[in-house]
């Protein structure tokens, strides 16, 4: 973690002061804000300095707010917004973001090391045999810590910032913050067809609400980690339950390439890397009915041999198997062109209005525009422009498909597969990943045979777990 000589303030958790930096990032009369800088035309040198000042006022505000803010922010700092936002200008804004996703005002010492001993029943010199008070990461909702059990074992101890508990809760529960919040969606992504965006902010709230309690957080890992030991290319670290509590979570430490690192790789490295991300992604919710729903890039960690280590399960979406039944049925019947049964599966699950739906030949268009990676020439390679062209394709009022995207509903619920589409498509096409992804939906999708090398060791390892 990049050092940072400022230790956390206080937690804010008075209404109008946890509002406050979502009112700067919306409001157009508070000075620059977000929004109207991302709608002014590019200026002249000076102008874009003046962004620039701007834009990290905004990460350091949303940075010392924590919880649903910086959250917020997070969220915000790697989505490709396509041509809705000139890229001149997204840029700025997003690379102030960009230091919420693993660079955050640390807490003192102290006071982290106080937060030990309230959950564990001793100062943490006593429950570890060694552990560091200068933090790994800080982030929204706490920081990591590296340490060593009496047992010799390394780990990281994640400890809750003291209040944000309650900072979270009153976010939670702030009507000016989430009116603001409903602004900055809308500003950032006018005309969402139908889309109730309150109903989005709903379910943002609800899976930033579940992060309050480690030890949901440590029950969602630790599945994971079971469901993936001993795979050949995912690693998810286990969790030490007897040094875990609702505001401390221990668990065994991975070393790694962080997210900047893995950029200067070679690309056959960055290849195997973004297939085992898209594996772990879709495999999980193909298989699972679960996923981890936030692909920001610092919840990786990258490996020399191919191998990816997934971090941070605070935000896990799960589906029923019905639901994970219709996901398959509607992209098959999209790659099969079938655009009747496309319109009844979006229909019967909320997503089109039958008295004002889309045609049948539109929403099948739309839906493939998302496939291209399995519908296209094979190997497909990833990239930052498909990345972007897909937000055009699937969101803009503007764009290609405008007219169905303005009949379009979005559901609550399923926020979460177009949060993990568009981050796990950022991500791959910022690695520029190129893999059979046809044959890797295939087998996930039609138990089809292993369609890549990392599919054949992937099904070794499910033979040998399954006897």
């Amino acid at each position: 973690m990049p050092n940072n000589d400022r230790p956390a303030p206080a937690v804010r958790t008075g209404r109008v002061a946890r509002a406050a930096p979502l009112v700067a990032l919306t409001g157009r009369t508070a000075g620059e804000a977000v929004v109207s800088a991302l709608r002014r035309r590019r200026g002249n040198a000076s102008d874009q300095a003046s962004r620039e000042r701007a834009a990290q006022r905004y990460a350091e505000s949303l940075g010392r707010s924590r919880g649903v803010l910086m959250k917020a922010g997070q969220i915000l700092s790697f989505v490709s917004l396509g041509s809705l936002v000139d890229g001149g200008r997204q840029s700025v804004y997003q690379a102030a973001l960009a230091r919420l996703q693993d660079d955050a005002p640390p807490m003192d010492p102290d006071v982290a090391a106080g937060v030990v001993a309230a959950e564990l029943g001793a100062p943490p010199g006593e429950v570890f045999a060694h552990f560091e008070p200068e933090p790994l990461a800080a982030a929204s909702i706490g920081q990591v810590h590296a340490a060593r059990t009496h047992d010799g074992r390394d780990v990281v101890v994640k400890v809750q910032y003291p209040g944000v508990d309650e900072a979270i809760r009153a976010d939670l529960a702030n009507a000016e913050l989430l009116a603001t919040f409903f602004q900055l969606v809308r500003g950032l992504l006018p005309d969402l067809g139908r889309t109730d965006a309150r109903s989005l902010a709903r379910e943002v709230t609800m899976r930033i609400g579940e992060e309050i309690d480690y030890r949901a957080e440590a029950a969602n890992q630790q599945a994971f980690a079971d469901a993936y030991a001993g795979h050949p290319f995912i690693r998810v670290p286990n969790v030490l339950p007897d040094l875990s509590t609702g505001r401390v979570l221990t668990s065994e430490r991975s070393t790694g390439m962080r997210w900047a690192a893995a950029q200067s790789a070679p690309q056959e490295l960055k290849d195997r890397w973004g297939e085992a991300i898209y594996r772990f992604t879709l495999g999980s919710l193909r298989r699972m009915a679960v996923f981890n729903a936030d692909p920001h890039p610092g919840n990786y960690l990258f490996h020399d041999d191919g191998t990816v280590t997934f971090l941070d399960f605070g935000c896990v979406k799960h589906f029923s198997p019905e639901q994970v039944d219709w996901m398959r049925r509607a992209v098959q019947a999209a790659i099969d062109g079938d655009g009747e049964l496309v319109l009844k599966l979006y229909a019967d699950q909320g997503f089109v209005d039958p008295a004002d739906s889309p045609t049948p030949a539109g929403i099948l268009e739309w839906a493939r525009e998302s496939l291209a990676p399995v519908l296209e020439p094979q190997p497909f390679r990833y990239t930052t422009e498909y990345a972007g062209r897909l937000v055009d394709l699937e969101f803009s009022p503007r764009g290609p498909r405008a007219e169905t995207v303005q009949k379009l509903i979005l559901p609550g619920e399923y926020l979460a597969l177009t949060r993990i589409d568009l981050g796990m498509t950022a991500v791959l096409g910022t690695l520029g990943a190129s893999s059979a992804w046809a044959g890797i939906r295939e087998e996930l999708d039609l138990d089809a045979p292993p369609s890549t090398p990392y599919g054949e060791l992937e099904a070794a390892w499910r033979e040998r777990v399954s006897r």
